[in-house]
């Protein structure tokens, strides 16, 4: 004999529905586990089948695409609560290429005008006394404004996804954020500071084989007060722009980073400049204050690891963190050694306006790719977990630009951003009389050409670096960023000097390269 169980249903928030079933069955272990089949006995000993309906909520599972075009929050305005899943289920909205680029619109243009700015003011200072005589200190430029690739970005990522995925609802979640990653950036900014001080002098030394240990101590000190002030001010813009963003709704992977940049080049170039202008001035007179600007920064690395110790959310970062960014300054420095050398010349004298430019305007597109593609990754699992959506280690080129999935749509969006961009940048640069080239046509197509192929190869790298890192257990917020701003430093830098050399061996005179 069958036995039949009246099953009631129970309005769920979202919509569906699941059945109750009284008796014995209430307590069996398996009632409300989703998707199967689960069998209970009835009063006669006979089996009697319930299906348990699964929420809407959980059928679509939490999706990284959601997250990023809903800003964290989840959609429940569809009728579907079907259980089948497909092997790429459908987001209830998508991000279009018009969204993508309106909202990466203002900020890429607010920060290539800082850019524009820190062109405009390395034009001028590059003429000042301790330029001409500390020359090593160009080789500071593009380590310490590549800060804001090995901090204030990867800090801007690291907050950007924090707040995708509900870690900073609280004021107690936001407050514990807020310290510990300050402290953070403090402890970085300040050792990143010294060793960048330190590779200036060697790659300084090695070509003239000429020592200084005044001059050393003299990039000591301005490195690290730069570092220091530059951290400090940018962390408290990045934090604040982020949690306003999502007041209002937007994304802060798309505006968050770029607005990192916008004052970043400016900031850390006017310091720099100043504070090595000033100590400068004080190197003959008070030879004791070089050092005593060293050793006070330094002295404040013990409060800032403390603080960034007793925070969980640092905690690892702060031991395991090292690597890229020391690596990243690094690699900065190397275009820094280009932009002395070719800038050193008079031949090439213009270059210095272009080149926090085009670095800037490549390093602030690839990172916000990287962290829209790290928290599209972090809304699939954790790090070293192999998610469905996940490409191959090595992707193609073509799947890397050309597919259907959000992260290639941006990769086509930021792309296609970059020679509008770049003439709205070089009239501003043209209209302002900076710089000592005259914008020819062959120039403008010579400058293209290598802006294009900076974003180009750091766009594809970032595809393959961001998963390569996730799949080895690597958060790539902490890791990728500093890698490819510094890459992008590099392959700008080096392109330009290559663009300004091959001008010259032409003879393009008209566009007045060498004067």
């Amino acid at each position: 004999m069958s036995a039949k169980l009246e099953q009631k249903e129970t309005p769920q928030a979202n919509g569906a529905v699941l059945p109750i079933v009284p008796g014995d069955c209430l307590a069996s272990p398996e009632r409300g586990q989703r998707g199967e089949p689960a069998d209970f006995l009835g009063p006669d000993g006979t089996g009697v089948e319930v299906v348990v309906l699964e929420s809407r909520a959980n059928a679509k599972g939490v999706r990284e695409e959601d997250a990023l075009l809903e800003n964290g929050s989840q959609s429940n305005e569809s009728d579907d609560t079907s259980t089948d899943r497909g092997p790429e289920p459908a987001s209830p909205l998508k991000e279009t290429s018009f969204s993508i680029g309106l909202q990466v619109l203002f900020p890429f243009l607010l920060a290539g005008f800082g850019t524009v700015a820190a062109g405009m003011v390395l034009d001028v200072v590059q003429h000042w006394d301790v330029f001409k005589y500390v020359t090593e200190v160009f080789i500071l430029v593009p380590a310490l404004l590549g800060l804001k690739g090995n901090l204030e970005m990867t800090l801007a990522s690291r907050l950007s996804t924090a707040a995708n995925i509900g870690q900073m609802d609280t004021p107690k979640e936001l407050w514990k954020m807020i310290t510990g990653n300050m402290a953070l950036i403090q402890v970085q900014a300040t050792v990143v500071g010294f060793l960048a001080s330190i590779a200036a002098v060697v790659f300084g030394w090695i070509p003239d084989g000429h020592f200084s240990l005044d001059h050393a101590v003299l990039l000591c000190a301005s490195s690290v007060a730069t570092a220091f002030i530059a951290s400090l001010v940018l962390g408290m813009i990045m934090i604040g722009v982020i949690i306003g963003s999502r007041k209002m709704g937007i994304n802060p992977d798309n505006v968050a980073t770029p607005i990192a940049a916008s004052l970043g080049d400016l900031i850390t170039l006017a310091l720099l400049s100043g504070i090595s202008w000033g100590l400068y001035k004080e190197l003959e007179s008070k030879a004791y204050v070089n050092p005593l600007v060293c050793a006070f920064f330094i002295a404040l690395l013990p409060l800032w690891i403390i603080i960034a110790k007793r925070n969980s959310a640092t905690r690892e970062v702060l031991y395991s963190g090292w690597e890229p960014v020391i690596i990243a300054m690094a690699i900065s420095s190397v275009g820094g050694l280009i932009l002395d050398r070719t800038v050193s010349d008079p031949n090439f004298a213009g270059m210095a306006v272009f080149t926090p430019v085009i670095n800037g305007v490549g390093g602030n597109l690839v990172a916000v790719q990287a962290s829209r593609i790290s928290t599209y990754l972090h809304m699939s699992g954790m790090p070293g977990e192999s998610p469905e959506t996940a490409p191959r280690k090595c992707p193609s080129p073509c799947s890397t630009f050309f597919s259907s999935d959000v992260n290639s749509r941006s990769a086509r969006v930021l792309f296609l951003l970059v020679v509008p961009g770049h003439l709205v940048f070089l009239y501003t640069i043209s209209s302002m009389q900076g710089g000592h080239t005259t914008l020819t046509l062959i120039f403008i197509v010579f400058y293209m050409t290598a802006a294009l192929l900076q974003v180009l190869i750091l766009l594809y790298i970032a595809d393959w670096m961001v998963h390569w890192m996730w799949g080895r257990d690597l958060d790539p917020d902490n890791f990728s960023i500093p890698y490819l701003t510094a890459l992008g430093d590099l392959i700008g830098t080096g392109l330009l000097a290559l663009s300004f050399h091959v001008l010259w061996l032409i003879g393009d005179r008209d566009s007045d390269v060498g004067d």
